[in-house]
């Protein structure tokens, strides 16, 4: 296989293992780089379902302990039981509003000026999210209730807009509903799981007949860097919250956006319009 094609697909996996668990939205870089490398035709949308695919597994691995336990646990723990209940129920905003709505999204919305646009937005809400008070209602993932969940979840809806990011949606809006930084990250992470998956499977039956056995080195080197990248993000988000907020996140966002927005103004770059 062409070894150029091999190093956009280390690429590709690098930014979504990267992106996809930080508030910076990885369909969004995934969306700008893909087109930088010229890697946005059909092909590139089968390949994307593999590196996310892989940067599932990533989670479900950092959080093998946690997840097994409840598990295991479901039927003789109460607070097993909670935490599957508000992940179903944080889950289904964005799945019903998905089912519905995913073709237009994807036909109107999934293009670069979009995406710089929804960075500029995100960023300038997760600097009033930090800037204004936030009382702490919920330390921990356990201490949420359902309504915490459902909230939560209808954040996540509104990242179905490309560039607003799932995680970013998700941990922003925790904090604005009375979650801690750690609550609301970490229940991001958990919610991707199932959203993810899901999202995944949805991609594969509809794109099924593009798979193919000559791209499996493709998928594999995209996916192994993904896995990796997203491990390394999901571990380090966890301490760097310990001792910082999320302001240096949102000036990456408006920094990213305006320089997209700049590109196009100037010619430097030819992004498509769709």
């Amino acid at each position: 296989m062409d070894s150029l094609l091999l190093l956009k697909a280390a690429t590709l996996g690098i930014v979504e293992g990267l992106t996809e668990f930080l508030p910076i939205s990885s369909t969004g870089h995934l969306i700008l780089v893909g087109q930088l490398l010229d890697f946005n035709d059909e092909k590139g949308k089968v390949f994307e379902i593999a590196i996310q695919f892989a940067a599932i597994l990533a989670v479900v691995w950092a959080y093998r302990t946690r997840l097994g336990h409840a598990l295991v646990s479901l039927q003789r723990e109460p607070t097993s039981r909670r935490f599957a209940l508000n992940l179903i129920v944080a889950f289904l905003p964005a799945a019903v509003l998905g089912f519905l709505f995913i073709k237009q999204i994807k036909t109107y919305l999934f293009n670069p000026l979009v995406v710089a646009t929804a960075f500029i937005v995100g960023g300038l809400l997760i600097l009033w999210a930090e800037r204004r008070k936030h009382t702490v209602r919920v330390q921990e993932v356990d201490d949420m209730d359902w309504r915490d969940a459902l909230k939560v979840g209808f954040a996540q809806a509104v990242a179905m807009i490309p560039g607003t990011s799932r995680s970013g949606a998700t941990i922003i809006g925790g904090l604005f509903f009375g979650l801690s930084r750690k609550a609301a990250t970490e229940f991001s992470f958990f919610l991707a799981i199932p959203t993810m998956f899901a999202a995944t499977l949805y991609d594969v039956y509809k794109h099924r007949d593009l798979f193919s056995l000559g791209d499996l080195p493709l998928f594999a080197v995209g996916g192994i860097a993904s896995f990796v990248s997203a491990l390394l993000a999901v571990r380090g988000l966890i301490r760097y919250i310990s001792r910082h907020d999320f302001t240096a996140f949102a000036w990456y966002r408006i920094g990213f956006g305006i320089l997209v927005w700049a590109s196009a103004y100037f010619g430097w770059v030819e992004w498509s319009a769709g």
